[in-house]
């Protein structure tokens, strides 16, 4: 067994010094099947950073999500978390290292209200959020804690789904698609999140569409095209560059 996976989260940091990086993906290839989805993606992001994914449609962006966290079906390359090599790490071993995925599909168990909901994600850090902090960057959970995730709002599950990767202690976060198909007040407020999440030293990955949306959050933009990192934008950059960034992204 890798060693790695024999220690808690916590004994794993006093193994090694503090890194400024969290999350570095080096030439990585994923195949679904005999279909080759990423083709040598090249990324890092910084302790504290808030990077995006963006790209059209099949770009490879969510698959990237996926391969770091050994969802897809087979990986070569190196994904290095938080000072870890977790290319031959089992997938129930990674979020123990401190990271957690948010998948565009939510996951909320919807016969549950959002009470037990929180209640359910296991600890794999000692800091995860308290459901009073929860409650209160997400006041609407509060007002609707005793509903079942059935009769929540599309806003609402993906609140949710968040909260529930905050309890689990993880303090880098891997969100996909948070804003699709919700109401402008709701992205507002996703976006508050967001900010909030960041100045608590979070470190975060966005695949995001709404690039209304993310560009005013992001340190740093990569830009995916057919499986690979073809650009990379700083958030100083983005003024002279939105418009070719535009035109690639099909806005």
């Amino acid at each position: 067994m890798n060693t790695a996976e024999q220690l808690t989260p916590e004994q794993l940091d006093a193994t090694r010094p503090q890194s400024a990086e969290m999350l570095r993906v080096q030439d990585l290839h994923a195949f679904y099947g005999e279909s080759h989805i990423l083709h040598g993606v090249d990324f890092d992001v910084k302790r504290g950073e808030l990077v995006t994914l963006l790209g059209r449609n099949g770009s490879g962006r969510s698959t990237t999500l996926k391969s770091i966290m050994n969802m897809v079906g087979r990986r070569t390359g190196s994904i290095m978390v938080n000072g870890n090599e977790t290319l031959g790490m089992k997938p129930h071993h990674i979020p123990r290292l401190g990271i957690g995925y948010c998948p565009e599909e939510r996951g909320i168990f919807a016969s549950l209200d959002v009470h037990e909901n929180l209640l359910l994600p296991p600890t794999v850090r000692s800091d995860g959020m308290s459901l009073d902090e929860i409650y209160a960057m997400f006041p609407n959970l509060y007002e609707r804690r005793k509903s079942q995730g059935t009769r929540l709002s599309g806003g609402e599950q993906q609140m949710l789904a968040m909260a529930r990767i905050l309890r689990t202690g993880a303090r880098i976060l891997l969100l996909d698609e948070i804003t699709e198909g919700l109401a402008p007040v709701i992205v507002q407020k996703l976006g508050e999140v967001l900010m909030m999440l960041k100045e608590r030293g979070m470190t975060i990955v966005l695949v995001e569409q709404n690039f209304r949306f993310a560009a005013p959050l992001a340190d740093r933009h990569y830009v995916m095209d057919h499986g690979q990192i073809v650009e990379e934008i700083t958030a100083a950059q983005l003024p002279a560059r939105r418009e070719h960034l535009n035109s690639m992204l099909g806005v």
